[in-house]
């Protein structure tokens, strides 16, 4: 049975609705002897930080949700450690690859206005500029009637007000970290010629909804491989939610149109299930076909600690014990490969730094 969800912490702003525009800051740490000291006190800022940048426009609702990778975590916090926290689960099946890059923290800035997002985004790289380096930066939009590129409406499913909570912050089943969440991201890019030469019915088919209305497919007509068929996760006969806060972002220059996938979730192993589901299949051979165009060429999974935790984290008790040349065991930076070199699969998982872009593989199938 699952444990009731008791909040005594205050947590970050994971539910909040979605916006018209968004970043999305993936930093890795760098390893230097003062990064422990830097980012623990820019933890404890942030808040203030937020405010001071939201103060120019009261209305803009500027947010900023700030995730912990794995290794970050045991360099930054110790023990105790969040009970399902572990670097993302790399998945492999035959063309697709849902593939595992380096991520140290996350900042998901959201807000009313992408100026708001960039001057935050400004100031928090700036902060940490002298301790981490941002692997990669996506500017999201919002697309008329929160549609992705492929024209469908993104998120229909998400819960909201208690029901939102609820889904995504951990509770009783791990006390010291009530409050806080799990998120997982991608960066999928999209073929859109190929997308769009597929007609409207067998596009509704892929996604399991209809384009024009968002009305769900009748499951008498449904393909198993629907992407909402997949990724539906159902636990003593009842479906487990997450909350998506997905954003489309694009380059007409450089000929990139994607989605960038970000959902929060009380356990990871949520939001791993479908990704199994949706690489793999269900049953096996049975993948969304989505991945027939897009492919995700980032992956990281983090912990989101409750706002109450990041307030303190600048009491750290290791500094009074530290040694005194202030060492601290960073994670070295990882060389760039291409995805398609990158090691391990759903049951081992693997990093390979990469950012790259691989080639679209594979054909529809009915």
């Amino acid at each position: 049975m699952e444990s009731p969800n008791v909040l005594p912490a205050a947590a970050q702003q994971a539910t909040e609705k979605l916006t018209t525009a968004a970043i999305f800051l993936t930093l890795q740490l760098k390893p230097v002897p003062s990064a422990r000291e830097v980012v623990r006190s820019f933890c404890a800022d942030l808040a203030a930080l937020v405010r001071a940048v939201g103060f120019r426009d009261l209305d803009g609702q500027l947010s900023c949700v700030l995730g912990i990778g794995s290794e970050a975590w045991d360099c930054l916090f110790g023990e105790p450690r969040p009970a399902q926290l572990h670097p993302f689960r790399e998945i492999r099946s035959g063309p697709r690859n849902a593939v595992s890059t380096p991520g140290d923290l996350l900042l998901h800035i959201r807000a009313q206005r992408m100026d708001l997002c960039f001057e935050l985004a400004m100031e928090i790289t700036q902060r940490l500029g002298t301790v981490a380096r941002t692997v990669d930066e996506v500017q999201g939009f919002k697309y008329f009637d929160d549609r992705d590129l492929l024209g469908f409406v993104d998120g229909t499913e998400n819960p909201v007000g208690s029901e939102a909570e609820d889904a995504v912050f951990i509770g009783a089943e791990d006390p010291p970290f009530a409050g806080g969440t799990y998120v997982i991201i991608q960066k999928y890019l999209h073929d859109l010629d190929r997308w769009n030469q597929l007609p409207t019915e067998q596009q509704e088919r892929i996604v399991g909804r209809r384009k024009l209305s968002d009305v769900e497919l009748d499951a008498a007509i449904k393909p198993s491989y629907a992407h909402n068929a997949l990724t539906s996760i159902v636990d003593n006969g009842k479906e487990v939610k997450i909350v998506r806060a997905n954003m489309p972002f694009g380059s007409i220059a450089q000929g990139e149109f994607g989605t960038y996938f970000i959902g929060y979730s009380r356990s990871p192993r949520t939001i791993e299930r479908m990704l199994e589901n949706m690489f793999i299949g269900s049953p096996p051979g049975n993948y969304d076909r989505l991945l027939d165009v897009s492919h995700p060429v980032t992956g990281c999974l983090f912990f989101v600690p409750s706002a109450t935790l990041l307030d303190a984290a600048a009491d750290d008790p290791a500094a009074d014990n530290a040694n005194t040349d202030n060492r601290v065991d960073l994670p070295a930076p990882q060389p760039d490969t291409h995805p398609g070199d990158a090691a391990g699969n759903a049951a081992t998982g693997g990093a390979d730094g990469s950012l790259g872009i691989g080639s679209l593989k594979g054909e529809f199938h009915e």
